[in-house]
């Protein structure tokens, strides 16, 4: 028999009201006639028993078997195909009320308006209400849903019959009761569809009993059509009773209504492989793209991650602008391809979700997350690799200036040393008088506090050399090599200055006379020219300083040393007054001096000589720390202005990225305006493209002069990209988002109002507006929508549901998902069962199908696409050049591989 189930979700509400409106102004006397109420209980029981027996069950007496409305609820579930609410088993007259008036209630909800049938007429076992109601169920699930050249119902029924009886003699249907009294419409109506059933010209228009019973045996023995009426009945009746012959019509229209499926069978498989063809396609461009950017990303990785470290400072900087091209030329590029290949996947899975096909699985290692994963670490490269660019480059800086530090302390330390052994190692004090070797004894002790004094330096060469081992200094070979050779020469003066020492003490007892005032003259000068030789330093050595606080302080220490260059002057003056009285003692006493001072080395001139040195070096200092002045000023512009434009560029991005979170959930219009408005939203953000490039010129000029750190903004230029990309990205998913819900839209066959139902329904359960509904607010949203998922039964509904929407089991579902499941529930969809049958269908019943077959029934191109990938049948009925159609069709639905 005939499944009505699909029929019924065709047919309009109001389609369906205004037929059985007209329909049921029967009338409902004429019941009366025991003729026609006879052929109305056999018909219609027999109508009854067709389904019933789908169920296991049937009837016998027709107004006492639906009287307590169990087997009228099971008839109804049979032909609609739907669950009724669960009946009550009692058998009060309560129980058996409530039962009918579930099923009428399910009637009248598929648009039938009922007249003047109650439950308490059926429970009452009325049989004019019994057949009135049977035959309101036989018009809205057997007739109405018949369509003929725009013509339906009981004309389409009456036009098909029509146009299938025409060639035949003695046949004229021209209503539902006397055109069928003589039996041939029913044996033509056999006759053109199965003319191996019926010998038609052996058939005589004055012997209707003999037509009658023949065309009746033959459809119950052959078209599982069930025999509904007497031929004594029909032909001992002035008029045959319509509603009888009507039913009994309807089911030979249903029998071989499937006359056309071998052609919509053949447009079903060439709709399916139309749509598997270009599935393939899109998935193998998917491929394409995923390798190539993930051959780029397996390129480009190494790259970011060598460390090999460079010499200098500009050796770095060459690699860092290197790394500026990387990021502002390559990179950008495939930063839209990754884009295209995330929105190229979600409109396949899309497009196979539509076609019921299984989700696209990419080759392991090209998944999306896969690429993510890759970018991720890509990301996480380039990150590093600026990182550690920066801080080589400080490091660098670093070594450069200790190194040439290291080096000038060296000279200096090196030149004072010069002569120093040759001086302590002579033996002048054998062959000097006691006077002499006195003043060898005060000059040996002036050069022991100079010694000390130098000591300090000497800990900074080593410290100096330390550190620059430490920091890896290329030239650290040399460095260490001369910082040795200056500490043995260090701790060989230590030794001869001992033992100088030592022989001068030997000698004191012999030695007396000693010129205090030279030896005042030596301790006072060999400090003084110690601070002088510090100061000269000092004013000497390099700074590197990175923002306007290390300046200033330079400065500040500076203008402190200053400060003391009185102090200073006074020094020397008394130092070098102690000189002017040795010259006017010698001169008034008449001593004739030798010329040098025997205690020092350190001369008036050599102090006086230094000192202006000093002098001169001081304005050269102030101008070097004011030019640094101005240089951190204008570092301190750059960081304001790039601060500035940051502030600026970060705000409008997280308003832009606010902003589009609430368009996604408020969009209104059609899906194609909120398309259009989607990509004019997008032209506009492009349109700030202007200013990243702007603020990428600012970043460009921080970096140029080596300015690491901003006061002036929370935003680095790694974060403004980062935002501006996910914005970017953000405002593509939710175009592609609304691409896919017009493809879903027209798939399915969606109306745009209720595509508007859905988004306010989801909307309205997504409480926290982010975009998703969690597991607690889609099962209200379902039970708002009529589900039953609140009971214990309801649970595994549910959990069955979520599987379907939420398949990742991340506990959040998506309103893409959710108008899936909502245009899955609604309408159908092609199945591997519904291939299989029409392929069936093409190779006339048989298990295999041949190439010929598919050459003459399908296009050249699916036709060849299917002999390129079915296997051959191997079955027991298997012939040469046999396929077989089953395998192919369950795996392009997934279930098992081509």
């Amino acid at each position: 028999m005939v499944d009505y189930h699909a029929a019924n979700n065709q047919t309009s509400t109001g389609g369906v009201q205004i037929y059985m409106e007209q329909e049921n102004d029967w009338d409902r006397d004429l019941l009366l006639d025991p003729a026609w109420e006879k052929q109305q209980r056999k018909t219609f029981t027999a109508w009854c028993n067709s389904h019933l027996r789908k169920s296991g069950t049937q009837i016998e007496n027709i107004e006492e078997d639906f009287r307590d409305g169990l087997k009228l609820m099971l008839l109804l579930e049979v032909i609609a195909g739907e669950r009724l609410p669960k009946p009550e088993r009692g058998k009060m007259r309560v129980h058996k009320i409530n039962n009918v008036n579930k099923a009428l209630d399910f009637i009248s909800r598929k648009g039938v308006k009922l007249v003047s049938i109650g439950a308490e007429e059926i429970v009452d076992g009325n049989a004019k209400m019994t057949l009135g109601m049977i035959w309101t169920i036989i018009l809205r699930f057997a007739i109405q849903d018949i369509s003929v050249e725009e013509t339906s119902a009981k004309e389409g029924l009456l036009l098909w019959c029509q146009r299938k009886t025409a060639p035949y003699k003695n046949v004229n249907v021209q209503n539902f009761h006397m055109s069928w009294k003589d039996g041939l419409a029913f044996n033509a109506l056999i006759h053109r569809h199965r003319p191996d059933l019926i010998d038609y010209d052996s058939l005589r228009k004055d012997d209707p009993v003999t037509n009658l019973n023949n065309a009746f045996e033959v459809a119950e023995k052959h078209l599982d059509i069930p025999k509904m009426l007497d031929a004594e009945d029909i032909v001992g009746t002035l008029r045959p009773d319509e509603k009888a012959i009507m039913t009994y019509v309807s089911c030979f229209y249903h029998a071989f209504s499937g006359a056309q499926k071998a052609e919509t069978a053949a447009n079903r498989i060439c709709k399916v492989l139309a749509v598997n063809q270009e599935n393939e396609q899109m998935m193998e461009d998917y491929e394409k793209l995923a390798s190539d950017l993930l051959e780029w990303i397996r390129r480009t990785v190494p790259w970011l991650e060598n460390r090999t470290q460079e010499k200098t400072v500009q050796d770095m900087q060459a690699k860092q602008e290197d790394f500026r091209d990387y990021r502002c030329v390559h990179k950008p590029p495939k930063v839209q391809e990754k884009c295209q290949l995330e929105i190229s996947f979600n409109t396949l899975q899309t497009k196979l979700r539509l076609s019921n096909r299984p989700a696209f699985m990419p080759s392991e290692g090209r998944m999306v997350s896969d690429i993510n994963g890759a970018w991720h670490t890509l990301e996480g490269a380039e990150k590093g690799y600026e990182e550690w660019i920066l801080s080589e480059i400080r490091r660098l800086e670093r070594l450069e200036h200790l190194a040439e530090k290291f080096h000038q302390k060296a000279a200096i330390h090196e030149s004072w040393t010069d002569g120093k052994e040759a001086m302590l190692t002579q033996k002048d004090y054998e062959t000097s008088t006691l006077s002499e070797v006195k003043a060898l004894l005060r000059k040996h002790e002036a050069f022991e506090s100079d010694l000390a004094a130098h000591q300090d330096r000497v800990e900074q060469i080593a410290a100096i050399a330390q550190e620059l081992n430490e920091l890896d200094y290329y030239d650290s070979a040399k460095v260490n090599a001369r910082c040795q050779k200056i500490c043995d020469q260090w701790d060989s003066l230590g030794t001869l200055t001992l033992n100088r020492k030592e022989s001068l003490e030997r000698t004191e007892k012999q030695l007396e006379s000693i010129d205090e005032l030279y030896l005042e003259y030596a301790k006072r000068a060999a400090p003084f020219n110690n601070w002088m030789e510090g100061a000269m330093e000092d004013l000497q050595d390099m700074f590197i300083v990175h923002n306007i606080e290390e300046i200033q302080g330079l400065i500040t220490a500076h203008e402190q040393f200053k400060s003391t260059l009185s102090e200073a002057n006074k020094e020397r003056e008394a130092i070098q007054s102690i000189q002017a009285e040795v010259q006017k003692i010698a001169q008034s006493n008449g001593i004739k001096l030798s010329g040098a001072n025997p205690y020092t080395t350190i001369t008036p001139e050599s102090i006086d000589s230094k000192w202006e040195k000093a002098m001169a070096m001081v304005p050269l200092r102030d101008t070097a720390l004011q030019g640094e002045l101005n240089k951190q000023n204008n570092n301190d512009t750059l960081r304001a202005k790039f601060a500035t434009q940051a502030n600026i560029v970060g705000a409008y991005i997280q308003e832009k990225m606010e902003e589009i979170g609430r368009i996604s959930i408020e969009m209104n219009g059609t899906l194609e305006d909120q398309l259009t408005n989607l990509r004019d939203y997008q032209t506009n953000i492009m349109s700030y493209m202007p200013e990243i490039n702007k603020l990428e010129g600012s970043h460009q000029l921080i970096q140029e002069a080596l300015i690491f750190d901003n006061q002036y903004t929370s935003y680095t230029m790694e974060h403004l990209r980062v935002g501006w990309e996910q914005l970017l990205t953000t405002i593509a998913r939710t175009i592609n988002e609304v691409e896919n819900q017009i493809l879903t839209r027209d798939a399915k066959g969606i109306s745009q109002e209720q595509l508007f139902e859905y988004r306010a329904s989801f909307n309205h359960f997504d409480k926290d507006h982010s975009g998703a509904l969690q597991a607690e607010e889609f099962k209200a949203c379902l039970i708002s929508l009529g589900y039953d998922v609140e009971n214990d039964k309801g649970d595994s509904e549910f959990a069955r549901i979520m599987s379907i929407v939420d398949p990742n089991g991340s506990g959040a579902v998506t309103f893409q998902a959710f108008i899936d499941f909502m245009s899955t529930e609604t309408t159908d969809t092609d199945t591997a069962d519904q291939v299989i049958a029409s392929f069936k269908i093409l190779a006339a019943d048989k298990t295999f199908i041949t190439a010929e077959e598919l050459r003459r029934e399908l296009p050249p191109d699916q036709a060849e696409y299917c002999i390129a990938r079915m296997a051959p049948y191997s079955g027991p009925d298997a012939t040469p050049g046999a396929l077989d159609y089953m395998s192919f069709s369950t795996a392009l639905y997934g279930e098992s591989d081509l």
